[in-house]
């Protein structure tokens, strides 16, 4: 993995209605992980926040089932720019979150980097819907299916091309939550999806063995776009759409800790972290930890 690495915060709260989770990138921030990638002999450069433009009373009409549409595409413009500019320059992108919503500038500004994106979606949800499908037109359940060219053309066309991803190169892991056009979709693109019943059925050392695997063979970069409420809410309790039965801290940790093994993530996200749900930065805690995992931290 690219030891040169660019942290780059989006406090970005627009692709939902629950305050509190543009305080996510602060919140990692102060759980240690400068220190615990610095400790790992990571070059790190903390790149700030990118500006989210504030949603007001007189702009927040939703336009086609979108909220905050206009807010959250040119949020997710100067993401996928200053993205970019940092696989230019040879560094590790390490994005925190923020809700999901942000997904769709970061793979924009990773994906046009490569032939062929790899993704790893860690995620209680699919994030496939679209302004026609989702029952709240809240853009942080789209964030997928936008990077498959699927929705409004502020969010697919950021930076003028779509689609980012190939469905054959995804791969859905912890999902639980999946609305009937989600689950379709789902079928009707072939995307590989771990649901909770195959991690539990199949044991998690099996799923990663095989997303590895498959990616491994027709990629040439991996994203990992990790969504805390991937996890069950016991382990994290600080995000904004929690689901029972997820998966858990020490499952979790064994996933990263493969994905450090098979050395082909490129990128990565950390995203929903809501301090004001959570309890004493737990939620953070556990990211950072994650991240400890991901990026090699052994025992011996």
């Amino acid at each position: 993995m690219q030891k040169n690495m660019s942290v780059i915060g989006v406090p970005m709260d627009l692709g939902q209605n629950r305050r509190g989770v543009d305080m996510g990138p602060s919140a990692i921030r102060y759980a240690g992980m400068m220190e615990r990638l610095e400790d790992l002999h990571y070059n790190v450069e903390d790149l700030g926040d990118v500006p989210v433009s504030r949603a007001d009373s007189q702009n927040t009409v939703q336009e086609g089932n979108l909220r905050n549409l206009k807010q959250v595409a040119d949020s997710n413009q100067k993401l996928a720019e200053m993205v970019d500019q940092e696989i230019h320059k040879d560094r590790f992108p390490l994005v925190l979150g923020g809700d999901h919503s942000m997904a769709i500038g970061s793979m924009a500004g990773i994906a046009k980097n490569y032939e062929n994106l790899g993704v790893i979606w860690y995620d209680a949800h699919g994030d496939l819907n679209s302004g026609d499908t989702s029952p709240s037109g809240n853009i942080h359940g789209m964030p997928l299916a936008v990077s498959l060219g699927i929705g409004h053309e502020k969010l697919t066309r950021i930076l003028n091309y779509a689609p980012k991803v190939k469905p054959e190169n995804i791969v859905i892991i912890g999902a639980r939550l999946l609305d009937p056009p989600e689950k379709a979709l789902l079928q009707e693109l072939g995307i590989t999806v771990y649901s909770m019943h195959e991690v539990d059925r199949l044991g998690m050392p099996y799923v990663m063995n095989e997303a590895i695997s498959s990616l491994k063979q027709r990629t040439d970069g991996v994203h990992l776009s990790l969504d805390l409420d991937g996890l069950d809410p016991a382990e994290a309790p600080g995000v904004g759409t929690p689901v029972l039965g997820g998966l858990s801290y020490r499952e979790s940790h064994l996933a990263m800790e493969m994905l450090s093994e098979a050395d082909i993530l490129t990128s990565a996200e950390f995203v929903e972290v809501n301090p004001i749900l959570d309890d004493q930065n737990k939620t953070a805690s556990l990211a950072v930890g994650l991240m400890g995992s991901l990026f090699g931290e052994k025992l011996k």
